[in-house]
């Protein structure tokens, strides 16, 4: 009688545990596309949301740095600035797998499948201080087949650094000196409805 009764309590151990293995797998790695949930612009400056008639086809988090460089500034002699070179960042899906790489010159984005995309700046908004703007790219038509096929805006939104050095002057004695910044960054990619 003991045995059967211990024999019942293992059972229902067993199917609780499976029960709460089930569900705990059943949400993991949902991002906010595979849960129903759109990933909105409501927030956004009216200046970078995407036109109707597009949907959002793949969220990524970009990871990486920002290269400067001390140049001269354009039309002001004797006087320098940290110039923008490019970016070289991971981009990572939602559950922090890497998916792809942005890099530049010229700004690219590349998925893991070798499709990859250059893009025309649209607008660009200010975000929060001490990161880059909000950015709207029109992206040109991809290489190679895969998941950036048919993309037609790319969003740059969640912004963390990113902006040139504050740390360090970029004076006539070190022009010419290249630096990077850390920074990360939403790109949502969007494709015709």
């Amino acid at each position: 009688m003991r045995n059967i009764r211990l024999s019942r309590i293992a059972t229902l151990a067993g199917t609780v545990s499976a029960a709460a293995l089930l569900a705990a797998c059943g949400s993991m790695g949902m991002s906010a596309s595979s849960s129903g949930m759109a990933f909105s612009q409501a927030s956004l400056p009216a200046s970078i949301q995407v036109p109707a008639g597009n949907k959002v086809a793949w969220e990524t988090v970009g990871k990486g740095d920002i290269t400067y460089e001390c140049k001269d500034k354009a039309n002001m002699p004797g006087q320098v600035e940290w110039t923008f070179v490019g970016p070289d960042a991971k981009l990572m899906d939602r559950s922090g797998k890497q998916v792809g790489k942005y890099y530049g010159p010229p700004a690219t984005w590349e998925a893991n499948d070798g499709s990859k995309l250059t893009a025309t700046q649209l607008a660009v908004a200010p975000s929060t201080a001490g990161a880059l703007p909000y950015q709207l790219v029109k992206a040109n038509p991809a290489m190679g087949s895969g998941a950036l096929t048919g993309v037609t805006y790319i969003q740059r939104v969640n912004l963390t650094g990113g902006v040139a050095p504050a740390n360090m002057a970029c004076t006539m004695a070190n022009k010419g000196q290249k630096t990077t910044v850390p920074y990360q960054a939403d790109y949502i990619f969007y494709k015709a409805a």
